[in-house]
């Protein structure tokens, strides 16, 4: 009984990235305009969520610092080398149908999805109670984080329903992270002290070598003015979060 509510609770979560469905009614004109406002707002959370959420988290658990950096410097410079081979294999002559860095953000938002489930597996392991104020507490965030991540991906050249689809997809990996977290909640600590540290490292690359660049090329002021403010407010809910209990 307490698998079945840990997984039922996973899948809500997975079906938070469906709120970028909220874009198909919304007018093309419109959509385009505020799209760098959302490559904005994503670019504050991941590197809010890498800083204030990820890495502490990770030193709470160990608080050995040249291993916990030297794992984000591993994400960081893995990303790095993801984003060439997707540049290497889906850009033609600096022609880009899907800029690489929409794959960098689905791979990224997998990963922190995984992470997820695997706290919400474990919780519900330990009480159910626990397990769903602690979803309750993930939701806070990616609903916001969703809707940005949804951007990013529009941004990237993905169509609306790919954007979706693909956006599920990345979702659903909370899923196999909440029955693995369930199953052996007395060890996946050791495993969660790695990914963690690693996926702050491809958040802070995401954010400050894809979607900040991107975010230069506005030249209007009030867009410009438009797109600090977001970021600005990305980082402000991440911090707003940090007071939340800690998931």
């Amino acid at each position: 009984m307490h698998l079945l509510q840990a997984v039922s609770a996973s899948f809500i979560v997975s079906l938070i990235s469906f709120v970028g469905a909220l874009a198909l009614v919304l007018k093309a004109k419109f959509l385009r305009k505020i799209l760098i406002s959302m490559v904005a707002f994503s670019a504050g959370s991941l590197i809010g969520s890498a800083f204030l959420h990820l890495i502490p988290e990770t030193l709470a658990q160990n608080p050995d610092y040249p291993a916990v950096f030297f794992r984000v410097m591993a994400g960081f410079t893995f990303f790095f080398l993801l984003e060439k081979v997707f540049y290497w294999r889906h850009c033609h002559d600096g022609h880009c149908a899907v800029h690489a860095f929409s794959y960098l953000n689905l791979f990224g938002d997998a990963a922190h999805n995984f992470l997820d489930g695997l706290i919400i597996g474990g919780s519900f392991f330990l009480d159910p109670a626990v397990g769903w104020i602690t979803t309750l507490t993930i939701l806070t965030h990616e609903i916001p984080q969703e809707l940005g991540d949804f951007g990013v991906l529009l941004y990237g050249g993905l169509s609306k329903h790919r954007a979706l689809f693909y956006n599920f997809l990345s979702a659903l990996t909370a899923v196999a992270g909440t029955l693995l977290g369930f199953f052996f909640s007395a060890r996946f600590q050791a495993f969660t002290g790695a990914l963690l540290p690693f996926t702050a490292g491809g958040f802070i690359y995401i954010a400050s070598c894809d979607l900040i660049p991107e975010l230069h090329e506005v030249k209007d002021q009030k867009q410009s003015l438009l797109t600090m403010l977001t970021f600005m407010l990305g980082l402000a809910l991440m911090s707003a979060l940090t007071f939340w209990p800690a998931v």
